[in-house]
């Protein structure tokens, strides 16, 4: 497999392409487990399919408390069946990103995430997050602690938890950093603010309540008539007064100075931390940064670059999450389109502050539902015109056979033997086109990923390399020197 590095804003390989990723969210959230196995069955059949639609990277999630167990022993048992994940990934060319997922801090905090030795409430007992998963994060206090006392660094032991967290991290780097089929290290999911999240969720309540009052762009009467109409309170018409720019507006006043204090504080002494600990053992692998919990709302995120002994990390990349408000829940349905573009729009800011590539590190929905597909489409569409990579969250056992599947397999370019100025997919019209600038010191060839079997090809010699029976198939383009166009229809 080709190592894949950042330059700029575009992800490239040794032969100098620019590379695209497309991929899902496959994540093992478990506290502890007996076999020792990861918690999804990942075998050459299901990664044959995955290369069959497309599918070339997963974002392969687990925990430190199914790593770090008890303080500084490691559950190498473990590590050696995502060893084997990975050889299986090499195989079939996947790329994966190693993610260290929470949510919640622990599962202590009816979560995931940290063992329970690492997780420092001072007492406090959690309570149980109700009607949804995310309600802790708005107001339990022993949540809100144990964040606290992890980025303060507080001691077990005699050892602080960001302590114990580097040398794990350290730990998996050693395993991990040469392998072929390593993409990077995402060091932390959707970090948390602790108690000054719980102060951004109450400014937030009171600013949106003002809005709805007296902004003119919201019409009360219709919020109040999609409440009493209950087929408008199913489909939940009500937030359709919620737009994208009111979000953002609403969002923003309410919240940047909290997020902005933790993202230039600290979490960024948590990235340079870890990038460093990490850097020590190893130079490969791209380090990753998610934006904080809150900067799913549209609040910008404020994270410095990574830093490695004070100097700018070169190879790191942005992994921005993102969902509508409806998220988790049977209204989901009903996105809004305007309301998550408005988060990506600004996601795409933080892109061009930082000038690093975009992968999309959550996006989407249920793995197994397909109510949502205009939406998922919507948002495909938006990440093909920004030239950003994406990991769908999240994977089900049956989404390769579902309506869904469809929709991640669209084509797209793989590796392209140079610049990429602009490439997109027309479902309704199945046209795909590609312009880029060709490298001419460049002798790979760029390379096309295809459902179906194409109805017609313009832009070039190629040749074909099936990845199934039914079509799938990459599509090897020997570039001429200079700009080349590609369309194909479908």
């Amino acid at each position: 497999m080709d190592k894949i590095i950042t330059k700029g804003r575009n992800f490239v390989d040794v032969h100098g392409r620019e590379r695209i990723l497309h991929g899902v969210n496959i994540v093992d959230k478990r506290k502890e487990c007996d076999n020792n196995k990861f918690n999804f069955k990942i075998d050459d059949e299901l990664l044959t399919a995955f290369a069959a639609k497309g599918l070339n990277f997963i974002r392969l999630g687990t925990t430190w408390s199914m790593i770090e167990p008890e303080p500084g022993k490691y559950n190498d048992e473990y590590l050696d069946d995502i060893m084997r994940i990975f050889d299986l990934c090499e195989k079939h060319d996947i790329y994966v990103l190693f993610d260290m997922h929470q949510d919640l801090y622990s599962s202590k905090c009816y979560g995931d995430g940290a063992p329970d030795w690492a997780t420092l409430t001072d007492g406090i007992e959690p309570k149980e997050p109700k009607p949804v998963w995310a309600a802790g994060y708005f107001w339990d206090k022993a949540t809100h602690r144990a964040f606290d006392n992890f980025w303060n660094n507080a001691e077990y032991k005699g050892k602080g938890l960001l302590d114990y967290y580097a040398e794990m991290w350290q730990h998996i780097a050693k395993r991990f950093a040469n392998h072929p089929a390593l993409f990077g290290f995402d060091m932390i999911n959707e970090p948390f603010l602790g108690s000054d999240g719980s102060k951004l969720f109450r400014s937030i309540i009171k600013q949106a309540t003002k809005t709805v009052l007296f902004d003119k762009r919201v019409k009360v009467s219709k919020i109040i008539s999609g409440f009493i109409n209950k087929e408008k309170r199913d489909r939940v018409e009500f937030l359709d007064q919620i737009t994208g720019d009111v979000l953002q507006d609403v969002a923003k006043s309410a919240g940047l100075k909290y997020v902005k204090k933790f993202d230039e504080g600290k979490y960024s002494n948590f990235l340079n931390k870890i990038s460093s600990a990490i850097r020590e053992v190893t130079d490969n692998g791209i380090l990753i940064m998610e934006n904080c919990y809150w900067s799913n709302t549209t609040i910008p995120c404020s994270t410095p670059a990574i830093n490695v002994n004070g100097k700018r990390e070169e190879n790191f990349c942005f992994t921005p999450h993102g969902y509508d408000l409806m998220v988790d829940t049977p209204q989901y349905q009903y996105a809004s389109n305007d309301r998550a573009l408005a988060i990506f729009k600004q996601h795409r800011l933080t892109q061009e502050r930082l000038n690093c590539p975009v992968l999309v590190g959550e996006w989407g929905g249920d793995g197994s539902g397909d109510k949502w597909i205009p939406h998922v489409e919507c948002l495909a569409d938006y990440f093909e015109k920004q030239k950003w990579s994406f990991a769908y969250w999240h994977f089900a056992e049956d989404m390769i056979h579902k309506p869904l599947a469809r929709v991640l397999s669209r084509p797209y370019p793989v590796a392209v033997a140079g610049t990429i100025e602009s490439f997109g997919y027309d479902p309704q019209n199945k046209v795909f086109h590609l312009d880029f600038e060709h490298t001419t010191d460049c002798i790979e060839p760029t390379v096309v990923f295809v459902a179906s079997v194409p109805k017609s090809v313009e832009g070039g010699e190629y040749e074909i390399v099936k990845l199934d029976d039914k079509g799938a198939a990459h599509l090897l383009f020997k570039a001429a020197s200079g700009k080349n166009s590609i369309k194909i229809i479908l």
